[in-house]
């Protein structure tokens, strides 16, 4: 059996793992229990009614949190000539073409976002294999592949989160950190979950968001009642 710590069993106190919580409640409880020597990340998980081995219930999209995500978000930009000029302006911290995709394909990966100009993804098309599990693949569906590379850079540090169901219709993200305020933490819970309600695809059938919890990094999971959520 695994040991648990006296700091995870006290940050548990309190909590019961069978109530539904008012999300106003839920987001002052993880406040509460954040006990760790950095500011942890607030983490957001929708279990959602579909199925994603079929393509028409595929959930994907993106969210601007109105609040930002307190990350620092590392963007690398696929571009050449005025545009490139435009995403190092942007703030872009890796720009290039063949020689990013040469840096990539050695291993050196040290960016959270990547942007591509449409006339490039025939080369950024090479490291699908690479970019692809690491849910970094330019994609025109949240924006990433466009010729507005400013704009893309800027929602990118701005606080833009992507998002995308996984196999078990699980929908999840970093929506804040627990330094922020509760009325923060709760306006950006509610525009992450309203996305991706408005992202509910056409095969959906029956409740669609049938689960929500809340957490932060070394904190206990809260879950939390749908209709607090969802009424805003």
């Amino acid at each position: 059996m695994a040991h648990v710590g006296k700091r995870v069993i006290a940050s548990r106190e309190g909590i019961d793992r069978n109530k539904l919580y008012p999300l106003i409640e839920a987001v002052k409880a993880i406040k509460e229990r954040s006990t760790a020597k950095f500011d942890e990340t607030v983490e957001i998980a929708l279990n959602l009614g579909v199925d994603p081995r079929h393509a028409d219930q595929m959930v994907r999209g993106v969210c601007q949190l109105p609040n930002g995500s307190g990350r620092s978000v590392r963007v690398a930009v696929f571009a050449r000539g005025p545009k490139a000029d435009e995403a190092r302006n942007a703030g872009a911290e890796v720009v290039g073409a063949e020689d990013l995709l040469e840096q990539i394909q050695a291993g050196n990966i040290n960016f959270d976002r990547c942007i591509a100009t449409p006339d490039l993804m025939p080369l950024v098309g090479r490291l699908g294999k690479i970019l692809g599990p690491r849910g970094l693949m330019p994609n025109p569906k949240v924006g990433t592949v466009t010729m507005d590379v400013a704009g893309a850079v800027g929602a990118a540090k701005g606080g833009a989160v992507e998002f995308r169901v996984e196999k078990a219709g699980i929908v999840h993200a970093g929506i804040g950190k627990v330094s922020f305020d509760e009325d923060k933490l709760i306006e950006n819970i509610r525009a992450f979950t309203d996305a991706v309600v408005k992202a509910k695809p056409s095969g959906a059938k029956g409740t669609y968001v049938q689960r929500v919890a809340v957490s932060s990094t070394m904190g206990p999971g809260v879950k939390v009642d749908p209709s607090s959520v969802l009424s805003a």
